[in-house]
């Protein structure tokens, strides 16, 4: 018989999207718990309504802390871990002086594993339950990274990057290699487990149309794949788009073209779109990923999250890891905040933990199975402590609202916020979860 579970604590529900909807209803905190077994969630209520429903069931009572969805962050570079915070390059010199070099070891299957293992247990420390990665032009590099994820039993997104110009020759395949290569990893890893495959071109300046017609039809012939690439993150990027493709009318052209746009196409970045753009992602329902600290850090520029909600795109959130300065979500929800501001639109909280949530599960295609707490759901699950740090205990103390108590841990809160983290119902000890340990 499935034992069942009982986690307890504030619980955040999500009824509809905050961007539409008042936030307030959208989503909403209360006192209650979740009944979890088999690796789902069961239901959701009252602690004495599960428990009188489940008297055999084991009881984890978080208290004031706040249990929400697993945070997933919809955009990183695993490969870059151990580059992160590197000084003082824009995304073209970064690339060469900092990612190129340091791909090039992830030929090395024992390091690839190395550095995939210390990834997710980062994210995971962290509270992020779910990533979707850009591996290296190595299959094994996403042989690694699949392979790490499963032993955590974390859902993941992942694919080769492929590349066959303007990069170092030992990172260079052909369109030939791309599509071939792409499609072994694909039949190997799409669906095994918790596992989804994306196919993965860097970005057109690194791909020719040869490459990218070929993973255009490789898309065609497996739609339950996703697709993830970048556009239009930096100004210097699109004029050498320009040059590349003097005859497309726009950086979005370059992928349509060869059919890698439509419901699966994650776009990261998307900071400087024309209207033609724009329109075209809505009308193709292509979603976006917002990278608050790397479009900072590396300089790229302001991305307005509630325009593009409002044109009708689907946004998530992700750290872009090792271009953004931070593995966790709640630095980036803080940085996405911020922005905002500068934008003309201040975020709710509510909408900030919607992105890092719902948002970024829908913009991959995952939200029928993560980023809610509901019956039938995934039971990922993360649970915060909104007292973790002296200052934020004693902002936190003179909170009227759910909301007013969550976001000092929003802005302020780090890895020492995280009381427990869940993977399909389990409870995890160790590795980069040691937080997560005690009951």
């Amino acid at each position: 018989m499935t034992e069942t579970t009982l986690i307890a604590g504030q619980v955040l529900q999500t009824h509809a999207d905050p961007f539409s909807t008042p936030p307030e209803e959208a989503l909403t905190v209360a006192s209650g718990a979740v009944a979890v077994a088999g690796g789902t969630v069961r239901a959701t209520g009252t602690l004495a309504d599960l428990r009188a429903a489940h008297p055999d069931a084991a009881v984890h009572d978080h208290g004031d802390a706040l249990v929400l969805p697993g945070l997933i962050d919809a955009h990183v570079h695993y490969p870059q871990t151990a580059i992160i915070a590197s000084w003082g390059e824009r995304l073209i010199d970064w690339l060469n002086r900092y990612t190129f070099p340091e791909e090039g070891r992830f030929g090395d299957p024992l390091y690839a594993a190395d550095v995939a293992a210390r990834h997710l247990d980062l994210a995971l420390a962290n509270g992020t339950t779910t990533t979707a990665s850009y591996c290296t032009t190595h299959p094994g590099s996403v042989d690694a990274y699949f392979a790490a994820a499963a032993e955590r039993g974390m859902r993941v997104v992942a694919g080769k990057t492929c590349m066959d110009r303007n990069a170092p020759g030992e990172l260079l395949d052909t369109p030939r290699r791309a599509h071939d290569e792409s499609a072994d990893l694909l039949a190997r890893w799409h669906g095994r487990g918790r596992a989804v495959y994306a196919i993965t071109p860097r970005f057109t300046p690194t791909s020719s149309d040869e490459q990218l017609e070929a993973l255009g039809a490789l898309w065609a012939a497996n739609p339950t794949c996703l697709m993830q690439t970048h556009l239009s993150e930096q100004i210097e990027e699109i004029a050498w788009v320009r040059e590349l493709a003097p005859e497309a009318c726009d950086y979005l052209a370059t992928y349509e073209r060869h059919g890698l746009i439509g419901e699966g196409a994650v776009f990261g970045h998307a900071i400087h779109l024309e209207a033609r753009e724009v329109t075209r992602l809505r009308e193709s329902g292509s979603a976006l990923v917002h990278c608050p600290t790397s479009n900072a850090f590396i300089g790229s520029g302001l991305f307005d999250t509630a325009r593009r909600k409002a044109d009708g795109i689907a946004v998530g959130l992700a750290t872009d890891t090792g271009g953004g300065s931070s593995f966790s979500m709640l630095r980036t929800m803080a940085a996405a905040y911020e922005v905002g501001q500068l934008t003309g639109a201040a975020l709710h909280p509510a909408q900030l933990l919607w992105l890092a949530t719902t948002g970024s599960a829908r913009a991959l295609r995952l939200g029928d199975r993560i980023g809610r707490i509901a019956p039938g759901m995934e039971a990922d699950l993360l649970v915060l402590d909104l007292a973790s740090t002296p200052a934020i205990a004693q902002r936190a103390a003179r909170a009227e609202t759910a909301w007013e108590a969550a976001f000092p841990t929003i802005m302020m809160g780090d890895d020492r916020a995280v009381r427990a983290v869940y993977l399909e119902g389990r409870r995890l000890e160790g590795r980069g979860a040691d937080r997560t340990a005690g009951i």
